[in-house]
């Protein structure tokens, strides 16, 4: 083993989550906070509002995801708003967004849903929300950590491969990592945890050229598979 595998591995052992979440938090104060979060912050904080959000955002940038969701909930806030819209009209709001015909179909049967069975209030719900076309767990998760301050962990790419560099887990993908989280972090962190990492991994943890020269964290970190 040479030296910068043991430094790896002793920075490893050593690591502590809650003093990297204070780092963390220091280092993304500069930048933008994850969309569904500074959504929320705008005001568009009911279920439907963010399960709409959500489905924009999968496998779109935040750049993207905050002036479409505006422009989508601008114009349809509400389940019944909605249904005013064809689906021609809903394709062309979100239209930047990845998937948009298949999105615009998704948030019509949504809102009929919610429409004539929970009278226009989509209930925040995790079985409800896990049974919805084009929402998984990630966008269910988001969703009830944001509307009702659930204990809950929204693991995307970016808080997957930030728990992998600091060694806290070592897995293969999102769903995986979301699992040991679970297992391994406090409840009072999890919303925490989605909040803060999803800024660094977009900013400084980057999946290519990660800037460690300058992170807070370099100090603390095993940098592992960088």
């Amino acid at each position: 083993m040479n030296e910068q595998t043991q430094t790896a591995s002793e920075k490893a052992a050593k690591f502590s989550l809650n003093k990297a979440l204070q780092l963390v938090e220091i280092a993304v104060e500069p930048f933008p906070k994850a969309a569904l979060f500074e959504l929320a912050e705008r005001g568009w904080n009911t279920t439907f509002q963010q399960v709409l959000a959500c489905m924009i955002s999968v496998r779109t940038l935040d750049e993207v995801t905050i002036p479409v969701s505006e422009r989508l909930l601008t114009r349809a806030p509400t389940p019944d708003r909605l249904l005013e819209l064809r689906e021609e009209e809903v394709t062309e709001l979100i239209a930047e967004s990845t998937f948009a015909r298949t999105k615009a179909h998704n948030m019509l049967e949504i809102a009929r849903l919610a429409w004539t069975r929970y009278e226009g209030v989509l209930p925040c719900d995790e079985a409800l929300l896990l049974s919805l076309p084009g929402i998984g767990p990630k966008c269910a998760n988001l969703v009830l950590g944001i509307v009702a301050g659930q204990a809950k962990i929204g693991v995307d790419i970016h808080v997957h491969r930030v728990m992998n560099r600091w060694g806290y887990v070592q897995t293969s993908t999102p769903e995986k990592t979301l699992r040991v989280l679970e297992q391994k972090i406090p409840k009072e962190t999890w919303i925490e945890v989605n909040r803060l990492l999803m800024p660094f991994g977009k900013n400084i943890c980057t999946g290519r050229r990660p800037h460690c020269p300058t992170c807070l964290l370099l100090p603390i970190c095993p940098q592992i598979g960088v």
